[in-house]
């Protein structure tokens, strides 16, 4: 009966350092079946090739299956709102911006997520600056000559947005308060139709950003006045900066990222944030978004949630000050 004892008490000892030894093979196995990321934009816009771009230089890197899932609505806010929701297991993704994650928490009564409590940051995978365009049949051809009519006749130029509450509109809503004049605003439902009428002389003026209007300013079909990045961009290195055009330190981008539902495995958000690093700092991918009018931005997981509270903050200032608010 001892050596029985012995025995048995033996077995389970080996037993279990044979399952504490092969835990950690378990957990390093991660993924083990498809990611699924989710843009919350329709498919062919600025920030859909963005995601795509990176998703799918990660996924022949690494032998892994990644499906990208366009879930577009409510100003970005359904996607994400999925994401939020999904199981936190690190199968579901999403690939998050300026406005979703930082714009929206204000300008909505209410949001079915809070980017900080129910979603977990991932990295930063690029930044754009906006590009204000008119029609290349537009008298106007600088930013000051706009501003000159302005001050002259409030309100008689319009300019489009691909929405209320959208980095654009909001940038716009800081340029005419440091101005001192006013635009009529045209919100859209999305880029193409506010891009197709400022082609056709329906509108004035047009705000979004470099990815979604440069393949238009290089065909000639739009002319860029300004940009709101600090400095000039490579893409369009003959067009001002607002802040050199007499307003200092004026500066508005759109960020992308990458957020998963809260609570989803530490190892998880860090293989996915190395994979998306490596990534990012290959030439091909960092040249396509050139192309595009973005900048590939690797970072940690830290610095991408650092950025969120603290764009946030400073968005939620300027959506109060505009009065913006959708209901």
């Amino acid at each position: 009966m001892y050596c029985m004892h012995r025995i048995t008490g033996a077995l389970l000892a080996t037993a279990t350092l044979f399952i504490a030894g092969i835990q950690p093979a378990a957990a390093q196995s991660y993924p083990d079946r498809p990611i699924r990321l989710i843009v919350p934009f329709p498919p062919g816009g600025g920030t859909d090739s963005i995601a795509r771009e990176a998703a799918n230089k990660v996924a022949s890197t690494n032998g892994w299956n990644i499906v990208t899932e366009n879930r577009p609505g409510a100003g970005g806010n359904l996607g994400i709102d999925a994401v939020a929701k999904a199981p936190a297991d690190g199968y579901t993704i999403g690939l998050g911006q300026t406005s979703n994650l930082a714009i929206n928490p204000t300008l909505y009564s209410s949001l079915p997520y809070d980017p900080e409590t129910d979603l977990v940051p991932i990295g930063q995978v690029a930044s754009a600056p906006l590009v204000l365009v008119v029609s290349t049949e537009s008298p106007y051809k600088t930013i000051e000559e706009i501003l000159a009519f302005a001050r002259k006749n409030p309100t008689e130029l319009d300019y489009a947005t691909s929405g209320n509450g959208t980095v654009a509109h909001l940038t716009v809503e800081q340029l005419q308060k440091l101005a001192g004049i006013q635009f009529t605003h045209i919100p859209y439902k999305g880029a193409a139709q506010g891009a197709n009428d400022l082609i056709g002389g329906q509108v004035d003026m047009y705000m979004s950003s470099v990815p979604t209007l440069i393949g238009h300013i290089r065909n000639g079909k739009m002319r860029a006045i300004a940009v709101t990045s600090l400095n000039r961009t490579d893409d369009l290195p003959d067009v001002p900066t607002l802040a050199e055009s007499g307003f200092p330190g004026f500066e508005a981008v759109t960020w992308f990222g990458l957020v998963g539902p809260k609570g989803m495995p530490q190892e998880a958000v860090q293989k996915l944030n190395a994979a998306f690093n490596a990534a990012l700092q290959a030439e091909d991918v960092r040249v396509k978004y050139a192309t595009q009018g973005a900048e590939a931005s690797p970072g940690t997981a830290e610095a991408f949630g650092e950025l969120i509270r603290a764009e946030k903050a400073r968005w939620g200032q300027i959506v109060t000050d505009a009065g913006a608010r959708v209901d």
